[in-house]
């Protein structure tokens, strides 16, 4: 009796010591990409810093060769931290949104842009100062094309109409977003004359709220379905016509009550039926009763019909 007691208190204490063994999660850490957004994000940066390669290339007439490096989740005060003190943050206003978009770089490789846009020659060595309204304004139309094919590498992630906001010199003090807001953030390398550096974007988390209202497969294939259905139901203009005629402005301001117009459609030729600018058919004029009708004599299947020329 004794050793069955001293068993079952062996049995209790190791399930007791196994029970504690919890590993404590911490709340206050930044979210993670799902494996599927990562990806995507990957997918989409990549064509953006092919698309940014080319447009930096024939802007600074130097070759630029951009790589993604990383893309994760983490607060804006993280980012911030990861950054040096000193460097270009280019702020874009999200529109119809209090969120920004930053694209940062080494303040030296920036002005290295502008002196290469002007035609000169960047040293390897570039001091760190603020840009003038001139520099600021040649790297405002370089950030407003990359952000144009930023949007369209992420395929309706980022809304239209992202616009150039500001700049900013220091990290630390550049209130962005609050310290604890999770952001996206893709690292770059850009290889630019010899030398290469990194380089950011920085996207609100909000964007993967675009991932939850993408159309499935499904969606996608039954979508020209839909829309041919729709067009097929909606009203349209049908119109009879004559050969137009080419006619001066001062011509039509000219006309008055009585004028005789001539147009250059044969009178034994019928005329033409059309939906819009597009011809459909030819047909003669006739009647229906109190109101004027017209009978088809040919249909028109192929688009590209000409009329008989003037």
């Amino acid at each position: 009796m004794v050793i069955e007691d001293s068993v079952r208190s062996d049995v209790r204490a190791g399930t007791a010591t196994k029970s504690a063994d919890v590993e404590v999660y911490d709340f206050g850490r930044s979210a993670t990409l799902s494996r599927e957004h990562t990806r995507a994000l990957e997918l989409a940066f990549e064509t953006f810093s092919r698309q940014w390669s080319a447009q930096l290339s024939a802007k600074i007439h130097v070759r630029a060769t951009i790589a993604v490096e990383h893309v994760g989740m983490m607060t804006y005060g993280e980012y911030a931290q990861s950054l040096p003190t000193t460097t270009t943050m280019i702020v874009c206003a999200l529109p119809d949104s209090e969120e920004r978009l930053i694209v940062q770089l080494p303040t030296s490789a920036a002005t290295a842009w502008i002196v290469q846009m002007v035609g000169g020659r960047a040293s390897a060595a570039s001091e760190d100062r603020t840009f003038t309204p001139i520099e600021q304004a040649l790297i405002r139309s370089l950030i407003v094309d990359a952000i144009d094919h930023l949007t369209g590498a992420l395929d309706g992630l980022l809304p239209t109409g992202v616009a150039f906001s500001g700049i900013q010199y220091s990290s630390q003090f550049a209130q962005v977003a609050a310290s604890g807001e999770p952001v996206i953030v893709a690292r770059f390398s850009m290889r630019l004359a010899g030398r290469t550096v990194p380089t950011s974007v920085m996207l609100p988390a909000s964007v993967l709220a675009g991932f939850t209202v993408r159309p499935s497969d499904d969606e996608r294939t039954a979508a020209p379905a839909r829309i041919r259905r729709q067009v097929e139901i909606a009203p349209v203009e049908l119109a009879l016509r004559l050969a137009p005629r080419a006619v001066l402005p001062r011509e039509v301001l000219d006309l008055s009550v009585g004028d005789v117009i001539a147009f250059p459609h044969s009178a034994d030729r019928p005329m033409v039926l059309s939906v819009g600018d597009q011809t459909v058919a030819t047909a003669a004029v006739g009647s229906a009763g109190a109101r004027l009708a017209c009978v088809v004599t040919t249909t028109v299947p192929d688009p590209a019909f000409a009329e008989e020329p003037a």
